[in-house]
C-alpha cells in the first residue's frame, strides 16, 4: 500500500515537528515537508503535490485561505485539510469556500487529526467535532448566532484595514484608486453586515474579534 503524503504547513516549528512526528510514526503516512508560510506551502506544493496539505490558517504573508486557492490551482490533485485556533464556524466554511476538503481546530486529538487526513485523502468533507457541536448548540438557540464576518468581501476587508489605521474615505480612494463614493458605499455595506453604527464602532468590533489576526 502506498503511503500518504503529506505537507504540514505552520508558523510555529515546535506544532510542525508535532505534526510530522505524529504522522511519520505511522506507517500509513509520509511527511513529504514542513513550512512556515504560505508562500512556501505554494511552491512546495507545486513541485512535491502532496496527496495532502495540513494548512494553518494564520501564517505571516499570505495567508491560509489564500495559500489554498493557489494550491487548489497549482496542485489541484492535492486535498487540504485547514487547522486554526479559531472555532468560530466561519472560518471553516471560508476555508472550505477557499477549497480546503476540511477543517480541525487545534483543541483537536490526534486521533481526530488523522480521520480528518483519512477522510480528506478518500475525497469526504471533513469537520471537527468541535465545530460541528458550536453548529448543534447555534440551531438549538444555545450558542451565539454566527457573526457577518464571513460575508466581508475582499474589497471591504481592504477598506477596514485602512480604517483601522485612521484613514479618511478620500485617502482610501486615492490608496486604492476608486471613487470616494465607492469607498462611501462600500463603508455603509460593511457597518451594515457587522451591525455596527459607526467606524470607531467598526475598529473597537473588529479588535476585539479573530479576525484581527488575519488584517
Amino acid at each position: 500500500m502506498e503511503k500518504i503524503t503529506i505537507l504540514i504547513t505552520d508558523d510555529h516549528t515546535l506544532v510542525r515537528e508535532a505534526w510530522a512526528m505524529l504522522f511519520n510514526a505511522d506507517s500509513s503516512f509520509k511527511v513529504l515537508a514542513q513550512c512556515g508560510s504560505g508562500e512556501e506551502a505554494v511552491e512546495l506544493a507545486k513541485n512535491l503535490r502532496p496527496d495532502v496539505v495540513i494548512m494553518d490558517i494564520n501564517l505571516p504573508g499570505m495567508n491560509g485561505f489564500e495559500a489554498t486557492a493557489l494550491i487548489r490551482k497549482f496542485s489541484p490533485g492535492s486535498r487540504i485539510l485547514g487547522v486554526s485556533l479559531h472555532t468560530q464556524p466561519a472560518y471553516a466554511r471560508k476555508m472550505i469556500q477557499s477549497g480546503a476538503m476540511g477543517y480541525v481546530t487545534k483543541n483537536s486529538s490526534h486521533e481526530e487529526m488523522i480521520k480528518a487526513v483519512m477522510e480528506i485523502y478518500n475525497n469526504r468533507k471533513y469537520i471537527c467535532h468541535e465545530i460541528k457541536n458550536i453548529l448543534s448548540e447555534q440551531a438549538l438557540g444555545g450558542g451565539e448566532q454566527p457573526d457577518g464576518l464571513h460575508l466581508l468581501s475582499k474589497r471591504e476587508l481592504d477598506i477596514i484595514r485602512y480604517l483601522r489605521k485612521g484613514f479618511s474615505s478620500r485617502e482610501i480612494a486615492e490608496n486604492i484608486s476608486i471613487s470616494v463614493k465607492t469607498v462611501e458605499v462600500h463603508r455603509y455595506n460593511i457597518l451594515k453586515k457587522l451591525n455596527v453604527r459607526n467606524v470607531a464602532s467598526l475598529v473597537n468590533y473588529i479588535n476585539n474579534s479573530q479576525l484581527a489576526t488575519e488584517l
